[in-house]
């Protein structure tokens, strides 16, 4: 019964959250000074455009209909599936989504397991070894990298992985001239490497300076004390005493950075030209594709909210204490 209870408060949690956020988007793009018929027939053409035509033009866009009606109108439509059709790519909406968001979670969850695994890896080698050279060492990387903006690290390693060196393809995510459904698993992952390589490094800095003071906490507790007082040493304390109280911050580090990793891979996939979700939301900015990037906003939100939902759930899996107070209320 608690389960369901949780459930259920989540599911009214996220439905308020993408009630509200499709209306601030939807009136932020109502109020763009951007005529979206002109934006998409062309400065020229627009203005060979008879006065009836220009008005055929803007009742199809609806801007003959108050903003609220307009609203409740693509709301009900987005409900039953129906995103309307994207002007940048003359396809469906939801086609264009699914496609390039499929892009983006292979780069995004790549990004993410990299920057969690060397993010915890780096901060308990910092925490263990406080103060020696390899803290010093650690701490100053993630202290530069934190401070590094993640399109300036991007432009970086294609100057020198892509240009200079030549070992890693320039950009894309198929080599250019080829069909998708041409290219191997191998290439694929060859064209991954810079991108998710550039959005990891900087979630690999927050995360280790996190783990690190934490770290530093649990070392010198009294049951590390303890377990150094009865012979216990290194590895031992840190395997059986340091990663189990660690563990549950990581997580909350993890999943709470899904949000800045996502925002990360719109600079990431500009870069490196990479077909994905960021790089459309962009496109679609600049090109007034309103149903596209109303899209986008709410799946965007969506994901997000999939990543903290997840993360609630195995805080209880983690910490039995966790899972007393929040579940069983």
């Amino acid at each position: 019964m608690r389960y369901i209870k949780f459930l259920f408060q989540n599911l009214v949690k996220m439905a308020t959250l993408l009630v509200g956020v499709s209306i601030v988007a939807f009136t932020l793009v109502s109020m763009s000074p951007i005529d979206p018929v002109q934006a998409n027939v062309g400065t020229l053409g627009y203005m060979r455009m008879t006065p009836e035509k220009k008005a055929e033009f803007a009742s199809y866009w609806g801007e003959d209909v108050p903003p609220v009606e307009r609203y409740l109108n693509w709301a009900g439509d987005f409900i039953r599936g129906d995103m309307g059709i994207s002007l940048k790519y003359n396809r469906p909406v939801a086609e264009v989504v699914s496609e390039k968001f499929r892009n983006s979670l292979l780069l995004m969850c790549v990004a993410w397991i990299l920057s969690g695994v060397f993010g915890i890896l780096l901060g308990v080698i910092a925490g263990y070894y406080r103060d020696r050279w390899q803290d010093r060492l650690i701490k100053g990387y993630a202290l530069l990298l934190a401070s590094t903006p993640a399109f300036w690290i991007a432009l970086v390693l294609l100057m020198v992985f892509a240009v200079w060196l030549q070992w890693l393809p320039v950009g894309m995510n198929v080599p250019i001239g080829m069909a998708a459904a041409e290219v191997g698993f191998l290439e694929r992952l060859r064209h991954l490497i810079l991108p998710a390589a550039a959005l990891s490094l900087t979630g690999v800095a927050n995360i280790a300076l996190h783990t690190r003071e934490k770290m530093i906490d649990i070392m010198e507790s009294d049951y590390v004390l303890f377990a150094r007082a009865r012979g216990e040493r290194g590895g031992a304390i840190v395997r059986r005493h340091a990663l189990r109280n660690i563990l549950l911050p990581a997580i909350t580090l993890q999943f709470g950075s899904v949000s800045e990793i996502f925002g990360g891979s719109v600079l990431i996939e500009q870069v490196f030209s990479y077909p994905g979700l960021g790089q459309a939301a962009v496109d679609a900015g600049l090109g007034s594709d309103v149903a596209l990037l109303l899209a986008i906003t709410v799946v965007s939100t969506l994901f997000v909210f999939c990543g903290n939902l997840i993360a609630n759930v195995l805080y209880g899996v983690v910490d039995p204490r966790i899972r007393r107070g929040g579940y069983e209320r």
